[in-house]
């Protein structure tokens, strides 16, 4: 068994999975699974740089996940960071930080890079589940970009397209500095369009029509499934796996664009840091499922993380 610790930096969070990984079967124990919402890409699709204030928050959650790393004793550690640092000038400034907190260098990795962690640690444990058909699409709707993949055992094609949740609200929705709360019929049409777009480019590496079963990861759709149970507080283990229908997330994010901050704020299962940003992620994922013609979609707990776990193993 090897003790190792993955980091995922997104443009929204930052997500730490500790484990004990079997080097022989892959089989992962988790120990300890966190997140920190930190909004690494505030800001970033209009200036280009990762804003002071953003970077302190992601290495205030670094110095903690440094503690818990220590504390557990993990021997090996993988730091990936995605969309936000990929596309900032200033990704050095945060490169450095992190080496310095962590003792490890952060991969800024590439959207194909992303889609293959994400596809192996959302499909390895579904190997096991008959009623579930191939080849599978699995859809990671993160905070700055969304990655498509489509494969059986292995990852058959892939792209990642610069639509997220927080992306799409910050373009689209944030109107003289402020989130128009609830956004009127044009702006969620331009954001509409905007996603429409991105799935276009999707389709033209990524066999979408080809899916039979849809697979849905990140907060976006964990928070939708959430909502769609009726959960009062989150509940990880009761959401891994939940099957959506496309009528429940429909209601689900209509309910969301024409809702206020504090009815969104209200909901039990609803991350303070998704209050903003649910409206687009939850039309990201209705986007998605009227394109590919999904009935339902299946949530999973298991995503890039459980990806960059195996790999480091």
């Amino acid at each position: 068994m090897t003790r190792v610790a993955a980091i995922d930096c997104g443009t929204n969070s930052i997500r730490l999975l500790v484990a004990d990984c079997d080097r022989e079967t892959g089989e992962l124990t988790e120990l300890d699974r966190r997140m920190v919402i930190v909004r690494l890409g505030q800001g970033v699709d209009k200036t280009g740089r990762l804003a002071p204030e953003a970077l302190e928050r992601t290495f205030a959650a670094c110095r903690e996940y440094a503690a818990v790393i220590k504390e557990l004793g993990a021997e090996r550690i993988r730091f990936v960071a995605t969309s936000a640092s990929r596309d900032a000038e200033n990704r050095d400034e945060f490169v450095a930080g992190v080496l310095g907190i962590l003792g490890v260098e952060p991969e800024v990795i590439t959207g194909d890079q992303e889609a293959e962690f994400s596809f192996t640690g959302a499909t390895k444990e579904l190997a096991a589940r008959p009623d579930l058909a191939k080849p599978y699409l699995v859809v990671d709707i993160g905070g700055g970009s969304t990655e498509f993949v489509v494969g059986e055992e292995h990852v058959r094609a892939a792209r990642s397209v610069d639509v997220g949740c927080v992306r799409m609200t910050e373009r689209h929705l944030v109107h003289d500095g402020e989130i128009t709360d609830p956004p009127t019929e044009a702006q969620v049409a331009a954001m509409r369009a905007d996603i429409e777009a991105a799935l276009d480019l999707a389709a033209e590496t990524v066999p979408l029509a080809e899916a039979r079963t849809l697979v849905g990861l990140a907060g976006s759709v964990t928070t939708v499934a959430g909502i769609a149970l009726g959960l009062a507080e989150y509940d990880s283990e009761a959401i891994h796996h939940a099957v959506v229908s496309y009528e429940q997330v429909r209601e689900i994010c209509e309910r969301m664009i024409g809702s206020t901050h504090a009815e969104r704020a209200a909901i039990g299962v609803m991350h303070p840091g998704r209050v903003d940003v649910i409206a687009a992620g939850s039309l990201v994922l209705l986007a998605v499922m009227e394109r590919v013609g999904a009935s339902e979609v299946v949530v999973s707990e298991h995503d890039i993380l459980d990806g960059i776990a195996f790999s480091i193993a």
